[in-house]
């Protein structure tokens, strides 16, 4: 699908030098070894789930296809390259009419992933290959880590809808990339309109406690929101006395007030108190929205409370307290020599410690129980067993460097709603665990 079927302005400027001083020296050292165009089999995965974890999420895929689209040198990266002398004039030369020509295979954005899946996998010469790690790995490695925490957070709130509001949190950009990992992993809305515009997600957000300060009374402030915006409105309630504001709001707005918000306090003490004097004024339609530094647990320890809806900041745009995946992008095979047709030949970095990976170009498949729930991670190298050859996971993502799988991001959050249904019960659990799938290793 051509981006403009989508409607929205993903446009972005050059990439390029998203990456690492070492991409460029390694690619003008195999220039000069005559072993740049080798053709090469790079895989992103990751060793382990962050401690505790049952599964991971994939997002973040639609950023890497325009992040590798937009992977260009123009006039003023060589200019800099050249004064900063990191390559030298044949490298320059070769990075002006860089292309990546490759394919690239993956696992499906709103995926889940497990210990060694290979979630993607790049392919082409070790020229074009290699200058893709850093910034493949800095947009899955965020958006992945941001989108296991939504998913959590997705699950600790039983259907109730979740707000995304950490813009103020992180950095601005990454704002918008969490904005948009976030609803992948099952948030309904953002605060921040950069997300919006850029990625058509619903957007809300009414005041804060400054715009109640700034008039002579919480009656006043109400007043001058509810004539702005309609009583369908949300009303801050916490700025000064709760209940007081409870009665305020529903007097000014009437019993069709849209909702208010608490923002401080005992949550789960104040919900109960607010439904109650809501439903005795009548307004029993008025539904209560709760914010405060929120995080998959605190929204959990209010299951039973009547709240309506979550807002999440701070742990969510960090990954609450996991905000990297460790994610790494290692080269898995390389042809035996220059020739077009040479045999890929497996290689894996063998080391001591946890820091050694498996070689060969990999297959992975989900197999899954007679009831259809899955029941382990299948990785493989050579040909994919008759039995699992309907339960692969990667799909292509690019071909000959054309995108071929861009897609709308509701796609994404519908596959990662139906993956997540698809594990044992035990991967919604909040408590610490092992991840709910082992990974099996199949080699030829």
């Amino acid at each position: 699908m051509d981006t403009a079927d989508l409607g929205l302005p993903v446009d972005v400027p050059s990439t390029a030098l998203f990456t690492d001083r070492y991409e460029l020296t390694m690619l003008q050292a195999a220039l000069r070894a005559g072993t740049a165009d080798r053709r090469s089999v790079f895989e992103v995965f990751t060793r382990r789930l962050p401690e505790g974890r049952r599964y991971g999420v994939v997002a973040g895929t639609g950023r890497v296809l325009d992040a590798v689209e937009n992977f260009r040198f123009d006039g003023a990266v060589l200019d800099f390259l050249a004064q900063q002398r990191i390559v030298d004039e044949p490298t320059l030369a070769w990075l002006a009419d860089y292309r990546f020509r490759g394919d690239i295979w993956g696992y499906p954005e709103g995926e889940v992933y497990f210990p060694g899946s290979p979630i993607m996998r790049v392919e082409g010469t070790f020229a074009e290959a290699v200058l893709l790690e850093t910034v493949i790995l800095s947009i899955v490695n965020h958006d992945s880590a941001v989108a296991a925490a939504a998913s959590r957070m997705s699950t600790a709130a039983g259907g109730r809808p979740l707000i995304e509001m950490g813009a103020r949190r992180t950095h601005e950009l990454a704002a918008v990339a969490a904005a948009r990992a976030a609803y992948v992993g099952g948030f309904a809305t953002t605060s921040d309109l950069a997300a919006g515009f850029r990625y058509n997600i619903p957007t809300v957000g009414t005041s804060a406690h400054a715009f109640t300060l700034l008039h002579d009374s919480e009656r006043d402030a109400f007043t001058a929101q509810v004539q702005a915006h309609g009583s369908g409105t949300t009303l801050l309630v916490d700025t000064y006395d709760v209940a007081e504001a409870v009665r305020t709001a529903v007097e000014v707005a009437g019993k069709d007030l849209g909702a208010v918000r608490i923002d401080s306090g005992d949550l789960l003490l104040l919900a109960h108190r607010v439904r109650q004097q809501l439903d005795e004024l009548g307004a029993k339609n008025t539904r209560i929205t709760v914010t405060s530094d929120l995080d998959e647990y605190a929204i959990a320890s209010l299951a039973a409370a009547p709240v309506d809806a979550y807002g999440v900041g701070t742990q969510l745009v960090t990954g609450s307290g996991h905000p990297t995946c460790s994610m790494v992008y290692k080269l898995v095979a390389r042809a035996g020599s220059d020739t077009p047709d040479a045999p890929l030949l497996p290689v894996a970095k063998k080391s001591m410690g946890a820091k050694s990976s498996v070689g060969g170009r990999k297959w992975a498949a989900r197999r899954v129980d007679e009831h259809g729930v899955a029941e382990a991670e299948v990785v493989g190298t050579g040909a994919v067993p008759e039995e699992l050859a309907d339960h692969q996971l990667l799909v292509e993502l690019v071909r000959g460097g054309e995108i071929v799988a861009r897609e709308p991001l509701d796609a994404a959050r519908d596959r990662h709603i139906a993956a997540r249904a698809g594990l044992p019960l035990s991967a919604t659990q909040l408590s610490r665990g092992e991840p709910v799938l082992p990974t099996e290793y199949l080699t030829a």
